[in-house]
């Protein structure tokens, strides 16, 4: 069993006090999720917990209020690319463009993914990685790779970038 926080799940839970009562549709980053999950594919690069514990005190805290609803959308986003690239997708994708593979997020940034030392490690625009630790948990509509960090760009933006 993988000791991290899904993204996804992360989404889900954090979004919950922005969201209507139970009868209505719950969203994420603007997409309705449904129960079925019929929603998708997406590839969602989700930090260990030892990532959410590195972030100033009070982030998340403050990620969650209302008013931060834009910023933590940003943030969530920033870690799912659409499509379903399992790692050897992701590893086919880099040997196939010279070493590199550019991924768009779905929040709309760009991610490089590459191979260091035999580990899958995404990069964002900064130059931030985040090595892939446990790869390839197959869901219903995606696939997770546990990653050892958040993509530090997006964790560690001020909220007034987010407006």
């Amino acid at each position: 069993m993988i000791h991290s926080i899904c993204v996804a799940t992360v989404a889900l839970a954090l979004t919950m006090p922005f969201a209507m009562p139970v009868s209505a549709q719950v969203m994420f980053g603007g997409a309705p999720m449904y129960a079925n999950k019929d929603i998708g594919p997406f590839t969602v690069f989700a930090p260990m917990n030892a990532a959410f514990a590195a972030l100033p005190a009070g982030t998340v805290d403050t990620l969650l209020k209302p008013e931060n609803k834009p910023a933590l959308t940003k943030v969530l986003t920033f870690h799912v690319v659409p499509g379903r690239l399992d790692a050897t997708a992701l590893q086919k994708m880099v040997a196939d463009h010279k070493g590199a593979a550019m991924l768009k997020t779905v929040e709309g940034g760009p991610l490089t993914a590459t191979m260091i030392a035999g580990v899958l490690t995404v990069t964002d625009s900064k130059g931030d990685m985040a090595h892939v630790t446990t790869p390839d948990v197959i869901q219903s509509n995606g696939v997770i790779h546990a990653v050892d960090s958040g993509i530090p760009s997006f964790c560690s933006l001020e909220f007034e970038d987010f407006s």
